[in-house]
């Protein structure tokens, strides 16, 4: 680990024309951390990403990777990361193997290393009996092994992985899940974005929820549930005659609700509350049978804080889950699947990010 953080941003902005993607982000990575990236569709993650990996060029602000300024000293900043894109930018027409080669040779590694290294990233991801096989010819489940295979080819700092276990099936989420905790045991600092909960909350210390551009708040995911509400449902011996005026001074509670001998009380932490409910059911002589606490999710969460008005801004109330297309912003040169695995002559003015 560094003394610098992983990443270092403030008031970071990108603009197309009339439409504004990134609206003024501050966020600091600390380095070695699993940090969380979630928005709807068009928060602007993947904005956010091309404008680290140096495939969108910022309007504003500053970004650094581990110190390192993405415009300033973009060579050192670009060979701190590892990015395994959404898409399936790969070269097609060599074995696997030699992409990685190829890869490798971009970032400077001698040809000799790089052999050893594509062997080693292919093994450590599960593939390297394909090692001869093109990419069209793997199965979806591989094609998503290899693009972690190809981010972690220069043995990066910063493993940036964009929606990495979209469409795979369950066993191989979890092998991958499995597969980036270690990484991230041995030190790697770790950027996940994705539009499924669950992964968020069992792989990350902090996320970040990005909406409309801006960053929403930044907490673990214990933090962000313990911001909802708490259901505290309690059954009852018998119906009460009169229903004494339950936790009436306690600032956590929003609502008690009745029904017939079940009580139903919604409370900011409730494992807190439950206790103190008890006790005054008990002065009551009322007699529980059954009790249960049903957290709030990060789900629940991630919709209420990233909620919007059909109104605002012509935009639809899309907080999508499962997979959609994350596009931020129109179609460009500084598009990932415009600049996937294309050749730059010396004299064009532009930069090839393998």
């Amino acid at each position: 680990m560094t003394s610098q953080p992983a990443l270092y941003i403030e008031n970071l902005q990108k603009e197309y024309d009339n439409v504004t993607a990134l609206d003024g982000i501050t966020l600091t990575v600390p380095d070695g951390s699993f940090f969380g990236l979630l928005g709807p569709n068009g928060a602007g993650k993947t904005t956010f990403i091309n404008t680290l990996v140096g495939l969108v060029k910022k309007s504003g602000g500053t970004a650094q990777i581990f110190g390192h300024d993405v415009d300033d000293d973009y060579q050192q900043a670009r060979n701190a990361i590892g990015l395994a894109p959404q898409e399936f930018n790969v070269d097609r027409f060599f074995p696997i193997e030699e992409v990685l080669e190829h890869k490798a040779g971009y970032h400077g590694i001698p040809a000799s290393e790089a052999e050893t290294r594509a062997e080693d990233v292919l093994k450590q991801v599960g593939i390297y009996n394909k090692r001869d096989t093109r990419f069209d010819f793997l199965s979806g489940g591989m094609k998503r092994r290899f693009l972690l295979a190809r981010a972690l080819i220069t043995d990066p700092d910063l493993l940036i992985l964009d929606e990495p276990t979209a469409g795979v099936d369950v066993q191989l989420r979890r092998d991958l899940w499995n597969l980036v905790t270690d990484l991230n045991d041995q030190g790697k600092t770790i950027l996940l974005t994705t539009h499924y909960i669950e992964e968020a909350e069992r792989l990350c210390d902090k996320v970040a929820i990005l909406d409309a551009g801006r960053v929403r708040t930044v907490a673990s995911p214990a933090e962000l549930k313990d911001r909802g509400t708490d259901r505290i449902i309690v059954t009852l011996r018998s119906q009460p005659v009169t229903l004494p005026a339950l936790l009436s001074d306690d600032e956590r509670v929003e609502s008690i609700e009745q029904d017939g001998r079940r009580l139903t009380v919604t409370a900011r932490k409730g494992g807190l509350v439950a206790p103190a409910l008890v006790r005054e059911l008990d002065l009551a002589d009322l007699e529980i049978v059954d009790l249960e606490i049903t957290r709030t999710s990060l789900e629940e969460v991630f919709v209420e804080m990233t909620r919007h008005d059909s109104s605002d801004d012509g935009d639809s109330d899309d907080t999508s889950l499962a997979g959609a297309d994350d596009r931020d912003g129109p179609a460009s040169p500084d598009d990932p699947e415009s600049q996937s695995e294309r050749q730059i002559t010396p004299n064009s003015g532009a930069r090839w990010l393998p």
